[in-house]
Parts: C-alpha cells; sequence; structure tokens
C-alpha cells in the first residue's frame, strides 16, 4: 500500500468504526436518523446510534455487521434528540394512590422527558427515585427535593439546622426553599447546609431578598422570583411583604436600571434560574379558563384536578389587585428579566412547575418553550435549556445532556428539526429510557388509558 492511501484510509475508516465485537441481547441499533447537536447547534445527517446496556456505545455513518443486534430500528430520516429534563416538576404523593402516581411519571416520560427534579420531596419519592435508577418503574431519572423548608416548618436557627441535618441523612438531593422564612433563620439554614454540603433551591423569602439570595448561593433559583422586587428603589418606601404575586404590585415601581447589577451578582455567585414562565402565562394571564381547559392534554388530568384550576383562576380574575393591562407590563418584564438572565447570568434551566395550574406534566414544556421563544431565545438555546443546562447543574455532563459514545441511551425520536422549529418536539416516533425503547403504539396505548382513568375519575386519580 503506497504512503498516498493511508490518509485516505484512515479517514474511511473514522466514518465507518467496526461494531463492538460482542453484543449483548440488550443492545439495540437506531438506523438511518440525523443527530441534533445541541452543544453546536448542528444537525449531523445519516447516523447510526448502537446501544448496549443502558449506553450509547457507538455513533458512525455505517456499523458493520448490524444482524448483531437484537432489535434494530429504523428512524427513517427522524431526528434523534437528548431526552429533555423538566427541571421544576411535581411527583404527587401519598394519599395520592400509587397508580396516579406511576402515571404523572408516565406522562413526562411520554413527552421525551427522561429526567426530571422534583420540587415539593416526600420520603415516598426516595424510594421512587431509587425505583427508576434501577428500571423497576417506566419513569424518568428523578431528582427530589427535601420536603419544604418555609416560614411554618422552621421558625427558628435551630430549627433550621436540624431539618438541614435530617434532611440530609434521609438522603434528599437538595433543600427547597419556601417562602415566608425569615433571614436570620435563613443564614442559619444557609450555614447548616454548606457545613453538610447539601444544595439548596426555591423561592426567595420576601425578608431574604434577591440580592441577599444571590450573594447566598442558591443552586438555582426558581420562578425569576425575588428579581423583580430587586428593581424596586428604596426611595419608593414600599412595605416587601406587600408585592404581591411574584412582585406584581410592585410592577409600575420596578426601576430596569437595576438589571445589569442583578445579573452580575446572579453570573457571580453561579445561580441558574428556572422561569418557570408558562405557569404566569396559564395561570395568572388573562385567558379564559375554558380555553386552556379545552386543550387536548387535558383529558389527562382528573376532572376533580380541572376543577380546581378552573377555581383558582378565577380566583386570582376577581381579585380586585388584579388588572390585566397591569399584567402586560408585569409579563413584559418578566420577559426583559429572561432574555437578559440568558445573555448576561449564569445559566437557564427548562421548567415549567407542573401539575400545577393548567400545566400537565411533559405536556406543558411546550408552553414553557413558547415563553421563552417570547422573551427572545433561540430554538438552540431553549434546547440546551432542558439538555445540556441540567446534566450541568447536576454536575453530570459526561453522563447525560447529549447524544454521545459513552452517554445514557436517553433519547426521543421526531420528525423535524427542531433546531429550526421547536414544534418538531410535538412529533415523538418514540422514546428511549436508558436504552429501552418504547414505540409510539406503547405509548399511545399508555396515554389512553390515563385518559380512561381521568375522565372516570378512577381511584388512580389526584385529588
Amino acid at each position: 500500500m503506497t504512503r498516498k492511501l493511508l490518509p485516505l484510509m484512515a479517514l474511511l475508516l473514522a466514518g465507518c468504526k467496526s461494531s463492538p465485537e460482542a453484543v449483548s441481547q440488550s443492545a439495540l441499533l437506531i438506523r438511518n436518523v440525523q443527530i441534533v447537536d445541541v452543544e453546536r447547534g448542528t444537525v449531523v445527517e445519516n447516523q447510526q446510534i448502537a446501544v448496549d446496556s443502558g449506553r450509547i456505545v457507538q455513533i458512525a455513518s455505517q456499523i458493520t455487521h448490524p444482524e448483531r443486534y437484537p432489535v434494530i430500528i429504523d428512524g427513517k430520516g427522524a431526528y434523534a434528540v437528548p431526552g429533555l429534563t423538566e427541571m421544576h416538576a411535581h411527583i404527587p404523593s401519598p394519599p395520592v394512590s400509587e397508580t396516579r402516581i406511576a402515571e404523572t411519571l408516565y406522562l413526562y416520560l411520554a413527552r421525551g422527558v427522561t429526567t426530571i427534579r422534583g420540587m415539593l420531596g416526600h420520603p415516598y419519592h426516595l424510594g421512587l427515585r431509587e425505583q427508576a435508577k434501577k428500571g423497576e418503574i417506566p419513569s424518568p431519572r428523578i431528582f427530589t427535593s427535601s420536603p419544604s423548608l418555609n416560614g411554618n416548618t422552621v421558625r427558628t436557627p435551630e430549627e433550621a439546622m436540624e431539618k438541614v441535618q435530617q434532611y440530609t441523612r434521609e438522603g434528599y438531593d437538595f433543600l427547597k426553599i419556601h417562602p415566608g422564612i425569615n433571614r436570620a433563620v435563613f443564614d442559619s439554614l444557609v450555614a447548616a447546609a454548606r457545613r453538610e454540603g447539601i444544595p439548596f433551591a426555591g423561592h426567595v423569602p420576601v425578608d431574604v431578598g434577591i440580592r441577599h439570595a444571590l450573594e447566598s448561593g442558591y443552586a438555582s433559583i426558581d420562578h425569576v422570583d425575588g428579581y423583580l422586587e430587586g428593581l424596586v428603589p428604596e426611595a419608593a418606601g414600599v412595605k416587601p411583604e406587600d408585592n404581591g404575586f411574584f412582585g406584581f404590585r410592585f410592577t409600575t415601581l420596578a426601576d430596569t436600571a437595576f438589571i445589569p447589577e442583578l445579573m452580575a451578582l446572579t453570573r457571580k455567585h453561579k445561580v441558574w434560574v428556572v422561569p418557570t414562565q408558562s405557569l404566569f402565562e396559564r395561570w395568572f394571564a388573562p385567558t379564559e379558563a375554558d380555553s386552556l381547559l379545552a386543550q387536548p392534554e387535558m383529558k389527562y388530568m382528573p376532572e376533580a384536578t380541572l376543577d380546581t384550576w378552573r377555581k383558582v383562576k378565577k380566583q386570582y380574575m376577581e381579585d380586585p389587585s388584579w388588572d390585566p393591562e397591569q399584567w402586560k407590563a408585569f409579563d413584559a418584564l418578566r420577559l426583559e428579566l429572561i432574555r437578559r438572565l440568558a445573555a448576561e447570568g449564569h445559566g437557564l434551566l427548562l421548567g415549567s412547575d407542573a401539575p400545577q395550574v393548567f400545566n400537565v406534566p411533559g405536556f406543558s414544556l411546550k408552553h414553557e418553550m413558547a415563553g421563552m421563544r417570547r422573551a427572545g431565545l433561540s430554538p438552540t438555546e431553549i434546547l440546551r435549556m432542558g439538555t445540556l443546562h441540567p446534566a450541568q447543574f447536576f454536575g453530570q455532563e459526561s453522563e447525560w445532556g447529549s447524544l454521545e459514545e459513552g452517554k445514557a441511551a436517553d433519547l426521543f425520536l421526531v420528525e423535524g428539526n427542531p433546531l429550526e422549529d421547536l414544534g418538531a418536539l410535538e412529533t415523538i416516533h418514540g422514546v428511549m429510557l436508558r436504552g429501552r425503547w418504547i414505540p409510539r403504539e406503547e405509548l399511545d396505548r399508555k396515554l389512553h388509558e390515563i385518559a380512561a382513568n381521568a375522565a372516570s375519575d378512577d381511584p388512580g386519580g389526584q385529588d
């Protein structure tokens, strides 16, 4: 062989890697797919994805001896997308039935969500997390918060320290902060969390304030909580506790000149933000409840839940302090904060606060993505919020978050290119969870069953 042929042969071999010598019975091969590279924002065409023992073992334009694979899936030109992460999920807990809890987890999974961060922990969730990890239940990978730490559950510094130690000992992944905690108790909680090495995330208590919260080192601040209040100058002379729904009453007092300072603090202290914008555009927006309840995904929620959502929204709309024109200004301010946090902050994470008011698990992410588009983010940036960024947040970017050899085989196949149109994420051919392929037909059968249970208010339903 001449020397000038050697580089050519090397190139050919690079594009046609040999298959592993041995393939287990759990192995499968996805052929003829376009791979969405979320890190680079590009598509790699005509690829084959070899999966074995729950991991991607090879990605190549050609794979020799495909007949070694017990299962071959023809992608037929579909796009392979890394599994999504819902970073503000809620998992039901007892007394809700095990059936309904399992159905909730499946609703996430059916929409390509392969990882969830549960934001209101319960001892029951610790067992679910382990079952999901072992593949004993069809469920996304679970990270779970502690039970709520709020003004009622931690009233003294001593009580805060005890709760932090308890929840760390019990094995929760992080602490959930809710409103009502005064600053002295909060500082004690933060000190204890640092000693125990457990992160904390969630709301910003009014007495703490956004600047002190950022300096205290939240892992994530959810709902963009506290930022609007942080735009109100001291000269306004308002009481912080009069802020209303996430600062709504302070909308007209906000001074956007303070935004650069808050962005710099967010970046300096490496605090991620989960906007949950869909919650504000659906629950708190001047939209008729019946128009939201008419959306197709509502059939997966029990009538009792839908009725509760209808009543809660009505209460907000009838509150004398709520004004649709002020909501428009409030919404515009939130979108500006989200846009600036994406460009100048530490980073955004995708989360919709499901199943909360009018947000159905899994399905609600399309509404959250639409909100991010309204804020000016590109499809690529939004996909990173639900794939790469969560993996980085958990320090597991070598395990999942993108489609690469050696990483977990968490992905789903869609009809079109989501980097051009996020609507393509709605055309799911099937979902792969840690190497287990769930075809469209199986997803549809289970979804039909969930809808039937919801329609009959089956005991498995949530109340």
